[in-house]
C-alpha cells in the first residue's frame, strides 16, 4: 500500500467520510502546498497532546475546568445534559442556554452493552445535590437510547434526597426531529427547541 492509499484508507474511517470522498480529500491535499499538508498533519498529531476531557463536565478543552465552567456569568442553577462532549459547542453556539453542562459519555444501549454505570450519572446526582441546580435540562437525541436515557434520569433525579419539591427536568421539544443528530441540527432549530422544552 502506498502513501496515498494509506491516507485515503485513515480518511475513510472518518464518520460520513466514504471512500471516493477520502479520495478527494487526499488528492486536494496533494494538490495544496507541502505547508498546508504539515499543518494539518502537525495539528491532528498534537490534537490529544492539547485536548482533554473538562475534570467538572466533560466536555473537551484545552484548559481544567474549561471556560464554560469557569465562566461566572453563566446560570450555575441551570443544567444542561448531553450524550457527547462535541454536544456542548454545537449547544453553547446557538446562544440560546447560558447555564452549565454536563456530558454523559453515551446513552443506556443495552444491546450494545452500555448500562448506567458506564456513564458518569453519578457524577451529575452529585453535582445536581452540590451546585444547587433547579433545572435539568436534557438534551439527547430523540432516538429509543436517547428516550430511554432520559427516562432514567428524569426518575433518579425527581427521587434525589432532599429535593422534596424536586428539581424541574426539562427536555428539548420541537424542533428536532426523532431519529435526527444534534450535531446536525442548525442555531435556529436549536433555539426552538430551547424555548419550546416541556416538564417531564
Amino acid at each position: 500500500m502506498n502513501a496515498l492509499d494509506r491516507l485515503v484508507t485513515l480518511l475513510a474511517k472518518l464518520p460520513g467520510v466514504g471512500k471516493k470522498s477520502a479520495g478527494r480529500m487526499a488528492y486536494h491535499i496533494l494538490d495544496t502546498s507541502a505547508d498546508y499538508a504539515r499543518d494539518l498533519a502537525e495539528a491532528l498529531a498534537g490534537l490529544h497532546r492539547s485536548i482533554r476531557h473538562c475534570s467538572l463536565c466533560g466536555g473537551f478543552t484545552e484548559t481544567d475546568p474549561c471556560p464554560i465552567c469557569t465562566d461566572s456569568g453563566r446560570d450555575a442553577s441551570l443544567l444542561c445534559v448531553v450524550e457527547r462532549a462535541q454536544d456542548v459547542r454545537v449547544i453553547d453556539e446557538s446562544r440560546e442556554f447560558h447555564g452549565r453542562f454536563h456530558v454523559l459519555g453515551g446513552l443506556i444501549a443495552p444491546l450494545e452493552g452500555i448500562g448506567p454505570e458506564d456513564l458518569s450519572i453519578g457524577r451529575l446526582l452529585n453535582r445536581v445535590r452540590r451546585e444547587g441546580v433547579r433545572e435539568v435540562i436534557l438534551a439527547m437525541n430523540p432516538t429509543l437510547e436517547g428516550d430511554t436515557t432520559a427516562l432514567y434520569l428524569q426518575k433518579l433525579l425527581k427521587a434525589l434526597p432532599g429535593q422534596d419539591s424536586g428539581v424541574e427536568v426539562t427536555r428539548l421539544a420541537s424542533g428536532l426531529p426523532v431519529g435526527g443528530d444534534l450535531e446536525y441540527a442548525d442555531r435556529l432549530t436549536l433555539s426552538r427547541s430551547f424555548r419550546g422544552r416541556v416538564k417531564l
